[in-house]
């Protein structure tokens, strides 16, 4: 039997070798299968799969105090005074993103989503470095209770799904901040009485001129309607085909498929009130909303949203350019309203759940 061979290197020589030193830490499921370890502590772990989608929540880095917000906000909990590792992994491994986080002090019953303020007002209490490798990691000693952790792309808008792991030897928990759907008020505004005479006659004249027997309206009436009476290309990019049809099927409250006079200068004072909500959230151009701000002005006009529901609103409704047009504002206000609508109908107890047979289901889906 031969002597065992033992091989040595110097410090001197190892640092002159070797430029990286990586080192990995291994969850209680992956030091199972290593015996050397079956006597040593293992590590708590807790991770969150996500992604950062354009418009949703790929806000970039702290640099982009507008848009920081909207990344995933992960609220982690500490139970006593620990050394916590956190690691995020990107999944882009052909064109990958610059990527870090950034953690805050929050307190432990915070259940709700952070809003921008916060983000100006507080100073972060752990950042990362920010690099376009494949994971990142952050080691840091945080005492009991709550934070809030933010993984993000350095550059707003880019697109990734990702997981982020919080290693501690004490337990944990982390969960993912997000707002339930909710109608905090409704969206669409009613004509206040006192607006028939003079405000709506010039608008009157040309609905009786479009309108059949019993003063009514249909999609393809209301389309020429409106295109009369909208001042601008700007709000007339709401009176297409598909917007129109939507408006009927929000408005109409006969299932004919037809609006009344008084239907439409609900209409006339929705549009109004929207307008002005699109115009506080689109700063740079007029005419045109980010889509990173959709959450924030669906909020205004009265719809509280999770990123579920906002992530399929975006998919529907963002142009190319990562925009809306107050068309495309319009016609998600009209769908939200006929979904919440509908489902309050079905639901008079509040239960915040539905039952529905297979035609009912069909007709709400294509209600919507």
């Amino acid at each position: 039997m031969g002597d065992t061979v033992c091989c040595r290197i110097s410090y001197s020589d190892f640092v002159k070798t070797f430029t990286h030193l990586e080192v990995v830490h291994l969850d209680s499921d992956t030091s199972r299968d290593e015996p050397s370890l079956h006597h040593k502590s293992t590590w708590q772990m807790r991770l969150y799969q996500g992604a950062w989608q354009r418009g949703v929540s790929a806000g970039g880095c702290r640099n982009n105090p507008d848009t920081f917000h909207i990344n995933p906000q992960l609220h982690l909990i500490l139970s006593e005074m620990e050394e916590v590792i956190v690691s995020l992994n990107q999944h882009s491994i052909m064109e990958p993103k610059v990527i870090g986080f950034t953690a805050y002090s929050l307190p432990k019953n915070n259940s709700e989503t952070i809003g921008k303020q916060f983000f100006k007002k507080n100073k972060s209490l752990v950042n990362s470095q920010y690099t376009n490798s494949r994971q990142v990691s952050h080691r840091c000693q945080l005492e009991q209770g709550g934070y809030l952790i933010l993984p993000t792309t350095f550059e707003p808008g880019q697109e990734s799904s990702f997981t982020l792991r919080v290693y501690s030897s004490k337990p944990l928990k982390l969960k993912l901040l997000d707002m339930q759907p909710s109608l905090i008020k409704s969206a669409i505004i009613k004509a206040p009485a006192t607006l028939d005479g003079k405000s709506f006659s010039q608008y009157e004249a040309v609905f009786l001129q479009l309108a059949d027997e019993h003063r009514t309206v249909n999609a393809f009436e209301l389309q020429e309607l409106l295109d009369a009476c909208l001042p601008n290309d700007y709000i007339k990019s709401c009176a297409c085909m598909e917007v129109c049809r939507q408006v009927v099927l929000t408005l109409d409250n006969s299932g004919s498929g037809r609006l009344k006079f008084s239907d439409f200068k609900d209409l006339m004072c929705s549009l109004k009130y929207w307008q002005t909500s699109f115009k506080n959230h689109t700063k740079e151009k007029t005419g045109i909303l980010k889509a990173e701000r959709l959450r924030d002005a669906l909020l205004e006009v009265g719809f509280q949203l999770s990123t579920d529901v906002l992530s399929i609103l975006i998919l529907r409704y963002m142009r190319k350019d990562g925009t809306l047009r107050f068309g495309d504002f319009v016609s998600a206000i009209l769908h939200l309203s006929v979904a919440f609508n509908l489902f309050e109908s079905k639901d008079p107890l509040q239960n915040g759940s539905i039952k529905q047979s297979l035609a009912e289901w069909l007709k709400s889906s294509l209600t919507c």
